[in-house]
């Protein structure tokens, strides 16, 4: 996998920053844009979705009509504080949507009227540009296959693909990051977003998205929650919701005729409290918000989930499959030691290593002149010497860099670092030997899960090997830490890669992880996932390039990179803006998160009702019944303010909720058993008690109101 640059550019003048969150539940214009909307889900076409809510507002418009015909304290009480009731609750939902639509906004600053200049139908990919022809259509023009110039200082007009070019492009707009990224033809690197701007140089993009379809339009309606589908998880508990809801109806209503024959009949406004205190109003009022919620916290971290399905998923993955560069590693090998060969002064080895490499520019190269120099103290040659002299940059052909230095008597020395097989076929080429040591000492360092370079010269005294460099990958601070997490949950990590089986054991063992898979082509990582499946697990991974698009789109969570390719994007169900391979493990997390606010909310829910119960039935059956007078543990004041303070506390737990519900409970790594223990301790145990507290401080305050107490 492709790590992305994201070095700051000259042109931009700025770091790394990051999109600023949104404001806090409590903000006052978070409120207050919330509200409206929360009064507008009061039609009976949105609560009718909510089974629990439509139940509290029929009986809210029920005891409102009674409060009219019969007007009381106690009933306009009542009927007040139903209302609130499902107001809050529509609440909960409308700021956690707000929050969405807050993010949303930032993105649709970055859909404009564009003009595009499309390239006529003559062009063919490698064609020069300083001879293509465009013509100026705008952006909604467009469609797939479409070629279009865009140059530096321009918008990409649509989603596509870079074929012609590279560019640093500035996709602050979709990410929140300042820092400019490359996008160039050729690569995993190739995909851009419509309504990114280049900043440099200037590309062909091949247009993939139609108009109205675009990436960022899908990110749009996907934060603002309108294309957000219900979990099936979501949809059993509502209608386990829905049932229970069902039963406790029949109870209230068949409840009435024993009232009568007891000579205890209720009134109206008591049997539509007991109904609401029967009900579990609190999970009911705050499931919905759970799960955008959900949502709203992978965006968040930048990451763009297609579906609430795959969040929900996230937190049941068995197994995860990490790349190992970029994921494990940190993707650059680094130069850490130069081995000679028997005979060989060590210093004679750096200063070659160093020579061979002036004109290798990729990272590996750079920290081979870094070693030499920071440990040996080897310079580069006077400028007079390199001006006689001849550089071979690496090559992917030869893979080998190297220097033909003359020297002012006119001797030439060849000097060359490479792959081990390379330099041995150079070294006997010209008639030179090799000993096996310098075979053994490279078996040796691939075992340990680095990368061997033979370094070679053939000067006056013909051509040798010299000595081995010992590169690394270098695995990234904290990382086993992380897998041991991760096993902690449960959790399987197995390292893709396509190195040999030598390396990626070596390297798999000072990561921590579970398992390997070696020298992994695309078959190879989807034949993994379906495996796994059929063991009954459910599968993580991320990727990149169109050959991964096979396993994305088989993976249950298939996290593509944003710097890929279209084909990986339109494969996997999350998108990761930031293109941050190790952020599969906060995913992990946060489904996990999600599954457990909506267990501890469900189990606060039930055990918050219990307290409830022996607030209303005593006060509604005590006269009739007096045994019943033992149930009233809380010593409350009169039937009218223990039922008024049930219902009270019904609306204000709702309220109270909201924060814990769109923030989610705290995860931290343990076993299922650990974790229901907990929450059966903390918020079956704490749904229990506190409304008892809760009930009894309300009733102590309506015991002083006229017609209450």
């Amino acid at each position: 996998m492709t790590g992305e640059d994201r070095s700051p550019h000259p042109r931009s003048g700025r770091g790394r920053r990051r999109r600023a969150a949104p404001a806090g539940l409590f903000d006052p214009k978070q409120l207050l844009s919330s509200l409206p909307e929360a009064l507008r889900k009061l039609r009976p076409r949105a609560l009718v979705r909510k089974p629990v809510l439509f139940v509290v507002a029929v009986g809210a418009a029920l005891t409102t009509l009674s409060a009219l015909l019969h007007p009381t304290v106690f009933t306009w009480v009542i009927s007040c504080w139903l209302w609130l009731t499902v107001i809050f609750a529509n609440l909960a939902e409308a700021v956690a949507e707000g929050r969405g639509k807050t993010q949303a906004e930032s993105l649709r600053k970055a859909r404009t009227d564009t003009v595009a200049l499309r390239l006529r139908d003559n062009w063919r990919v490698g064609t020069n540009l300083d001879r293509a022809v465009t013509e100026a259509v705008r952006a909604t023009d467009l469609q797939p296959f479409d070629f279009v110039l865009v140059e530096a200082g321009q918008l990409i007009p649509a989603d596509g693909e870079v074929v012609d070019g590279a560019a640093a492009v500035d996709e602050s707009a979709v990410t929140g990051e300042s820092a400019p990224v490359i996008r160039e033809a050729g690569g995993d690197r190739s995909g851009v977003v419509g309504g990114t701007t280049v900043l440099s140089d200037r590309v062909v993009v091949r247009v993939t998205s139609r108009p109205g379809h675009t990436f960022l339009d899908r990110m749009i309606a996907l934060v603002e929650g309108a294309s957000r589908q219900k979990t099936p998880n979501e949809i059993a508990l509502n209608i386990l919701l829905a049932a229970l809801t069902i039963v406790f109806v029949l109870v209230t209503v068949t409840l009435q005729p024993m009232a009568d024959y007891a000579d205890s009949a209720q009134s109206t406004t008591v049997l539509v409290a007991l109904l609401v205190t029967l009900i579990p109003t609190t999970i009911g009022a705050l499931l919905s918000a759970i799960g955008i919620a959900g949502m709203d916290r992978l965006v968040q971290r930048n990451v763009i989930a297609m579906s609430g399905r795959a969040v929900e998923a996230a937190g049941d993955v068995g197994t995860l499959l990490l790349d190992k560069t970029g994921t494990i590693t940190h993707g650059n090998r680094v130069a850490t030691a130069f081995v000679p060969l028997p005979g060989i002064p060590e210093l004679r080895l750096a200063d070659a290593a160093q020579l061979s490499s002036l004109a290798d520019g990729t990272p590996e190269g750079r920290s081979v002149v870094a070693l030499a120099r920071e440990k040996y103290g080897v310079h580069e040659p006077p400028v007079g010497e390199l001006e006689r002299t001849r550089f071979v940059e690496f090559s992917a052909r030869t893979r080998m860099s190297g220097i033909d230095l003359r020297w002012p008597n006119g001797a030439v020395c060849h000097v060359r670092k490479g792959a081990v097989p390379q330099v041995i076929d150079w070294v006997e080429r010209y008639g030179g030997h090799v000993p096996n040591e310098a075979r053994w000492f490279a078996d040796a360092i691939a075992a340990a899960g680095g990368t061997p370079l033979l370094v070679a010269v053939h000067d006056w005294d013909g051509p040798r090997a010299l000595g081995v460099i010992h590169l690394k990958d270098m695995v990234k601070d904290g990382i086993r830490e992380r897998f041991a997490e991760l096993r902690r949950m449960g959790i399987k990590t197995v390292m893709v890669t396509g190195d040999n089986p030598l390396t990626a054991r070596a390297i798999a063992e000072e990561a921590g992880v579970d398992d390997f898979l070696a020298e992994a082509t695309p078959e190879d990582k989807l034949a993994l996932i379906k495996r796994e499946q059929a063991g009954g697990k459910l599968v993580a991974m991320t990727g990149d390039g169109t050959n991964d698009a096979p396993a994305l789109a088989q993976a249950d969570v298939g996290v593509a990179m944003n710097t890929g390719t279209s084909a990986a994007k339109e494969a996997g169900n999350m998108v990761d803006l930031d293109s941050n391979p190790t952020k599969l493990i906060e995913i992990v997390e946060i489904g996990k998160q999600l599954l457990i606010t909506r267990g501890a909310l469900t189990t606060f829910s039930i055990t918050n009702d219990v307290a409830k119960y022996f607030a209303i039935i005593p006060a509604m059956f005590a006269g009739a019944y007096p045994s019943l007078s033992a149930l009233n543990v809380m010593g409350l004041h009169s039937p009218t303010s223990a039922i008024a303070s049930a219902i009270i506390f019904n609306a204000l737990i709702i309220i109270a909720l909201i924060p814990l519900a769109l923030r989610g409970v705290r995860y931290t790594p343990a076993s299922a058993h650990d974790l229901l223990r907990r929450n059966l301790l903390r918020y079956g145990l704490g749904g229990l008690v506190l409304p008892f507290i809760g009930i009894k401080l309300i009733d102590l305050l309506l015991s002083a109101v006229p017609g209450l107490g």
